[in-house]
């Protein structure tokens, strides 16, 4: 809450607190009414009880604001004018002191009546409001604002801004959306973020993404220069599967200089892999890595291996896969690894790394030995392919086609003159 001005005792006697909340949707206010409150003859404390607000408030300048909280407590008011008077400098004060319960106790007190003039019940009306919010009051504090809008026939977008928070916190996003976009019409001049981003928050919680990715493709628009919504569009894309759009919207991010973060970096990556351009992933995502903008930890290595492994570049997969693996001893990354060096006809590194699998536990065993016996044979190891093969045929994943290999790998032996005994 605003700290209200100490320079001298008539402006604290003028301040209220500047901070804006305001009403759901409302119905028209009566004008007609607002105008005679407006027209009403301006009332003045009586001199008894505006004496001693007067030294309250020099106790208020001198630092003694406990004293002047005493000395205002203790004013007895029978007018209602100066009682609400009274009451609305101590609702001040005690939010001054951030004792914020009893200043809305007196803040409520001070607008009961509506005994004071125009300005000052709108504006305390309003300070209510604030202080509801502040304590987290929010369906009172939205009837505050109610009450507030339609005393005063005032409009404020950041009025409305904050209705919506309220309704936000109270969970009811349909809510929001309609007090946003009234914020957000009321200040299409000078347009302000956050209005925006409120509607993002409550169609987000309502699932509704494609009316997300509406509001966030109109923040492009209108606020051109800001980094955030540029990447924070291309990350709602994903929401809606609309990949192509999420990749043009990244690309022209980074092309602008606008992706800082390590997400909207994997995003750009992964939109590559998502329209089937995977080398071009596999690129960008070894690139950040290298550079330090991805941060070089298990799960993102193993992410470009299997970007180049998607395109096909075995030779740099499986390199990745092993140094994923090498992380924490991960026996499936090994295996793959190991599969992808015997593809590239590397046998002996191939046996090295599956045999590590297999020392590691990996449960794909029946897999490990299949491609153990494809190393073996192709360097004309064929009783140690055999063996392996025979192996392959204990896991159920794998038992058919290591029969059928088995059959092979010991006719082409017998063709060589090798006995597997």
């Amino acid at each position: 809450m605003k700290q209200f001005s100490k320079a001298t005792a008539l402006a604290l006697l003028l301040s209220i607190s500047g901070s804006v909340v305001s009403t759901a949707v409302l119905a028209e206010p009566d004008y007609a009414k607002i105008e005679e409150r407006k027209k009403a003859k301006t009332k003045i404390m009586g001199e008894r009880v505006g004496k001693k607000v007067v030294k309250a408030f020099e106790l208020y300048n001198e630092d003694k604001i406990d004293e002047a909280i005493t000395l205002l407590r203790d004013i007895e008011a029978s007018d209602d004018y100066d009682k609400a008077t009274v009451d609305r400098y101590l609702g001040q004060l005690l939010a001054q002191k951030e004792q914020m319960s009893d200043a809305a106790k007196y803040i409520a007190q001070a607008i009961k009546p509506e005994a004071l003039n125009f300005k000052d019940q709108a504006d305390t009306m309003k300070l209510y409001g604030d202080l509801l919010m502040g304590l987290e009051r929010y369906d009172e504090a939205i009837k505050a604002y109610n009450a507030w809008m339609d005393y005063s026939g005032d409009q404020d977008p950041k009025v409305f801004a904050l209705v919506a928070q309220a309704y936000f916190q109270l969970k009811n996003y349909n809510s929001v959306v309609k007090n946003a976009d009234k914020a957000i019409e009321l200040s299409k001049e000078k347009p302000v973020k956050d209005f925006y981003q409120l509607k993002v928050g409550a169609y987000f919680e309502l699932k509704q993404y494609k009316n997300l990715v509406e509001v966030a493709e109109t923040m492009v628009k209108v606020f051109p220069e800001d980094a955030k919504v540029w990447t924070n569009l291309g990350r709602f894309y994903m929401q809606t599967e609309e990949f192509q759009k999420g990749l043009t919207v990244m690309q022209v991010a980074y092309n602008k200089g606008y992706i800082e973060t390590e997400t909207d970096y994997k995003v750009l990556a992964s939109y590559y892999s998502l329209v089937d351009i995977p080398w071009k992933a596999a690129k960008y995502y070894e690139q950040f890595i290298n550079e330090g903008k991805v941060k070089r930890t298990k799960p993102n290595v193993s992410a470009l291996a299997s970007y180049y492994h998607a395109a096909k570049h075995i030779k740099e997969a499986a390199k990745y896969y092993e140094e994923a693996a090498k992380f924490d001893n991960d026996s499936e990354l090994y295996r793959r690894a190991g599969a992808l060096l015997v593809e590239l006809q590397s046998y002996p590194a191939a046996i090295e790394r599956l045999n590590k699998a297999l020392e590691l536990g990996s449960t794909k065993k029946g897999s490990i030995y299949s491609s153990l016996a494809e190393a073996y044979l192709y360097q004309d190891k064929y009783k140690q392919a055999y063996e392996a093969i025979l192996k392959a045929q204990d896991d159920p994943s794998t038992v058919k086609f290591a029969k059928s290999w088995a059959g092979f790998i010991k006719d082409k032996a017998q063709r060589k003159g090798v006995s597997l005994k």
